[in-house]
């Protein structure tokens, strides 16, 4: 099933539906969910979405509903697309802009080609250190809740591929930027150690899913107006007449 025929279709949610959506700057992936789950009312579905977004970070986000939620491993380790902003000249603990920089950096001395030429270093099979200030779970607490509280955690390497890492814009500090990944890429550590491979530093300050596998951001639905059809769909025919 293609995307124009998921955006155009009649929802049968009990079967299961694939739900593309953009996914606005400010709501974590939950807060989707959640805002979906909640027009579904009265019926009693499962909800999940395949791939978290960071609430800062907007963009494509595939939320499964009934059976299909079955499908939402398979569907959450496709490839990915990014396009995002880096700042040069600066880190933050978060590796983003939730936390204030922590670092400065003098960067009259960068140049365009060395910039360019620092992509090919994170170009195939990499490992990377996910950012303390992220979703992933140590003895069943998420690693933001501890490094909000100040607590030190151990952080895991992890091996992730990078097919494609593009330079598209050059204004420092500010760097644009494409990125083709696996699963399981942070794309807050890529910027940061991006920063540390030109002696420097890094964080990120914009980021979009542009693609999950075969699914674009380009046909997927805003939130609210998701909502508003299924609440007309859900409404009796007297009322939507």
């Amino acid at each position: 099933m293609d995307a124009q025929h998921i955006k155009n279709k009649d929802f049968d949610f009990a079967s299961g539906e694939l739900l593309l959506v953009d996914k606005p700057v400010g709501w974590t992936s939950f807060d989707v969910v959640g805002k979906l789950r909640n027009s579904f009312k009265p019926l009693k579905l499962k909800v999940g979405h395949a791939g978290t977004l960071d609430p800062l970070a907007t963009g494509l986000l595939i939320i499964c509903t009934g059976k299909m939620t079955k499908q939402i491993d398979t569907f959450q380790a496709e490839e990915k697309e990014y396009t995002g902003t880096m700042i040069l000249g600066a880190t933050t603990p978060s590796y983003d802009m939730e936390t204030e920089p922590d670092t400065q950096f003098d960067i009259s001395h960068v140049t365009e080609e060395q910039i360019k030429a620092a992509c090919e270093q994170f170009t195939g099979d990499i490992q990377q250190y996910p950012p303390a200030h992220s979703a992933i779970k140590i003895d069943g607490e998420r690693l933001y809740e501890k490094a909000r509280r100040g607590e030190e955690v151990e952080l895991r390497l992890r091996s992730v591929t990078i097919s494609e890492f593009e330079i598209t814009r050059i204004e420092l500090p500010e760097i644009d930027f494409r990125v083709v990944c696996s699963k399981g890429t942070y794309i807050r550590s890529l910027v940061h150690d991006f920063g540390k491979a030109l002696n420097n530093g890094a964080y990120l300050s914009k980021l979009r899913r542009t693609r999950s596998g075969n699914y674009k951001v380009a046909d997927a639905w805003e939130v609210m107006e998701l909502v508003s059809l299924i609440r007309e769909q859900k409404a009796p025919k007297s009322e939507t007449a």
